[in-house]
This record gives C-alpha cells, sequence and structure tokens, in this order.
C-alpha cells in the first residue's frame, strides 16, 4: 500500500510500489494533480486516476480501491469510495497530525512523539513491509477562501 502522513503544513509520502510481497518499483510518483487539485494516493495503483475520476464527479462502475488525502488550495481531506455512499469526504484537521495507508499507525506514533511528516513516513518504512523508497515531501500552502 503506502504510508501518507500530515502534519504542520507538509504532507509526505512514500514511492514504493509493491504486488504481494515483491517490489515492484521503488520511485513511483503517487500524487496526481488534476485541475489545480492534488492527490496523495495509496492503495491499488490501477484505481488512482479512477478516484480522481470520481472526486470531480465521473460515477464509478465498481468499488474503487484507493484512498487519498486531496489538497485543493484551501482544504486538506481525506478521499475514498465505497459501494455504499458513493464518493465521500472526511475533513483533515490543519492542526492536527494525519495518516493514511498500510504504514499509519507506525506514522501517527512517530508524530505522536513529536517526528515530522517526512520523518514519520520514514519511521513507518522501516516497519511495513509496504512503505519504502524515495520518500517525497509538498509544504501546502493554504489560499485565502
Amino acid at each position: 500500500m503506502t504510508t501518507i502522513a500530515y502534519k504542520d503544513g507538509v504532507i509526505a509520502y512514500d514511492s514504493q510500489i509493491t504486488r504481494g510481497d515483491v517490489i515492484t518499483y521503488d520511485d513511483y510518483e503517487k500524487c496526481l494533480e488534476q485541475g489545480g487539485v492534488k492527490f496523495f494516493c495509496c492503495g491499488a495503483v490501477p484505481d488512482y486516476q479512477r478516484l480522481v475520476d470520481a472526486y470531480f464527479g465521473a460515477k464509478p462502475d465498481e468499488n474503487i480501491d484507493a484512498t487519498a488525502i486531496v489538497f485543493d488550495g484551501s482544504s486538506l481531506m481525506m478521499v475514498a469510495v465505497d459501494d455504499a455512499t458513493g464518493l465521500w469526504k472526511s475533513p483533515v484537521l490543519l492542526d492536527r497530525p494525519y495518516a493514511i495507508g498500510s504504514g499509519t499507525p507506525y506514522a501517527f506514533a512517530a508524530m505522536d512523539m513529536g517526528a515530522s511528516a517526512e520523518k514519520a513516513v520514514e519511521m513507518a518504512a522501516k516497519r511495513d513491509t509496504s512503505t519504502g523508497g524515495r520518500i517525497r515531501t509538498f509544504c501546502m500552502r493554504v489560499q485565502a477562501g
């Protein structure tokens, strides 16, 4: 899967892609941008674009096995699609740490102990076999709404 962490205006995410117990890529870009909106994705790579399309109104024809932390320039949210409710958005509070993906427990623990978002993903990669590769960061600049 992956680990994506947010803390203090910074989103950090890894670049490893796995298939079962095989690392297929260790430098994959998991941030997609469309219409000025950034999607930091985890889950099934083939579903990343389908999640983005659903965000912009496309009706999913089947389950989407991907989630994302989404930054639209003024707010941060977790976005996913499920069979019962379709697309849903859950706000991420900017004054608190947040994480998604397979390394979530490790990232939260690291941030609770004072780690930055980047260091939290690095620490998650030490224990979560689906997190690794290059750690990338994005510094948010929130636009006044």
